[in-house]
């Protein structure tokens, strides 16, 4: 049997949850507190962290998006990645945006409203421990907020996202069951960890969801059912939309993912230049000192027209890679095709950004690649992008 390591109000934990449900796989879930964690897990893992699954044979994987990859390769049609070239693209831009905009949301909406939900979040955090741990648990996850660029100066503006984020979702889940159709993606398990741990399940967030988009609610109850759970949608068969389809309803989140992952991610990728120009790595090497080291470096950059520093996550990389990897493999015509539709929804430059180096993931922590010879070029593309 699987064993997963997490726990309830877990934003990565819940993501893998939702897809061994969806897949039907046994698995018994544990709490870090449990002993076999410290005992077995953690010096296997380098470092105390979830959601961390054990497969029957004793092989440990960490990291949400690793684990859902591993299991994923054997699973029954239609899986979580799409095979669609165009379908497979916008999930994996669904999963990075939810990890490099959507847990600002999530963060800010626990901890910066902790006193109006201290109840429900300390009986959450006390759950396999005592008062004294879970109060430095809930220290140390609220201290990670300036490195999210979480601040007094920029809760307006998440606010406003999140209310514009719950729109865009609302109008499409009104219509259709799943992001891409009649069954979920990589794109729905990327957004459910921070849309039901902490957004649809923390007081403050989860009744503002509730009272402006019922049926994105709906949706978080879809997402742990685990059968396909759309009586609403009787003309939904529980597959992606057939010939390499996107909903129109779906146009409103991926503009909305543009607006809220640049200029951010331009100004990631001239950091990570000047990284790799003042420091020379070595392939394999790992990214950050230490293994809980979670970022290579502070910035300053803007969300929504508004300034803040930033820490800069090498993890993200790693998602970004997925999506220009994806779209290198496709053949010329495919590509152009993915490569207008981002255009048309400015996310065209997720395709033209120059990054100098890859990011790869062994040993359960990030590590550097090798280094890209060329930047991504496309002028004319790279133009449109920019516009």
């Amino acid at each position: 049997m699987l064993i997963l390591y997490g726990v309830p109000h877990s934003l990565y934990t819940g993501k893998v949850r939702a897809y061994l449900r969806k897949r039907g796989l046994a698995y018994v879930e544990r709490s870090p507190a449990h002993p076999d964690f410290r005992a077995e897990v953690v010096p296997r893992i380098g470092r105390a962290i979830n959601p961390v699954l054990q497969l029957p044979d004793g092989v440990y994987v960490q990291d949400s998006a690793d684990i859902i990859d591993h299991l994923d390769r054997d699973a029954p049609r239609p899986g979580a990645l799409p095979k669609a070239a165009l379908q497979r693209v916008i999930a994996l831009v669904v999963q990075l945006y939810a990890v490099a905009g959507l847990t600002r949301h999530a963060m800010h909406y626990r901890w910066s409203c902790f006193d109006e939900q201290s109840v429900f979040l300390t009986h959450a955090f006390r759950a396999g421990g005592d008062e004294q741990h879970a109060q430095a648990v809930m220290a140390r996850m609220a201290g990670y907020l300036p490195m999210l660029g979480v601040t007094a100066e920029t809760a307006p503006a998440i606010e406003g996202s999140y209310h514009d984020l719950l729109d865009a979702l609302e109008g499409h889940f009104a219509r259709h069951p799943y992001l891409l159709g009649g069954a979920p993606s990589i794109g729905d398990y990327a957004l459910f960890g921070p849309l039901f741990a902490h957004l649809g399940r923390d007081p403050v967030p989860s009744q503002i969801m509730k009272n402006r988009a019922p049926s994105l609610f709906r949706w978080t109850e879809r997402m742990q059912a685990p059968d396909a759970d759309m009586p609403e949608f009787p003309d939904h068969a529980p597959d992606f939309l057939p010939d390499d389809a996107v909903a129109d309803s779906l146009a409103p989140l991926l503009r909305h993912m543009a607006l809220d992952l640049f200029p951010g991610l331009h100004d990631m990728a001239a950091a990570l230049a000047l990284q790799v120009a003042d420091h020379d790595p070595t392939e394999d090497t790992p990214v950050t000192d230490r293994p809980h080291q979670r970022i290579l470096t502070t910035i300053r950059t803007r969300f929504r027209g508004v300034p803040h520093d930033s820490g800069v996550q090498p993890y993200l990389f790693y998602l970004w890679q997925k999506i220009t990897d994806s779209v290198d493999a496709l053949d010329a015509d495919a590509r152009e095709r993915v490569a207008t539709e981002l255009d048309r929804h400015g996310l065209g430059e997720l395709l033209t950004i120059p990054r100098p180096i890859r990011v790869e993931r062994r040993d359960h922590r990030e590590v550097w690649g090798r280094r890209i010879a060329e930047p991504r070029s496309d002028p004319v593309r790279a133009v449109a992008g920019n516009g």
